[in-house]
């Protein structure tokens, strides 16, 4: 009688397991998708990054070209 209980609660077990790997595995391909959007979001922000920082170089040589040009004007 033991035997049966246990064998019961080990195949109950397992059908658990099994329903928690097969939403995992439903959800794979969903959760795949999404991380390559992130991924591409990412590389898509670097470059942006890089983008500004460039423009703001350009805004810092501007400026310092501006300050030179109002001197010259005064001085």
């Amino acid at each position: 009688m033991l035997t049966w209980i246990i064998i019961a609660v080990l195949l109950s077990a397992l059908a658990a397991l099994a329903l928690a790997v097969r939403t995992v595995l439903v959800r794979l391909p969903a959760l795949r998708r999404a991380v390559l959007a992130l991924h591409r979001r990412q590389v898509e922000a670097d470059r942006l990054v890089v983008q500004a920082q460039r423009l703001q170089a350009g805004v810092e040589r501007l400026e310092r070209s501006l300050t030179v040009a109002r001197a010259d004007r005064s001085g």
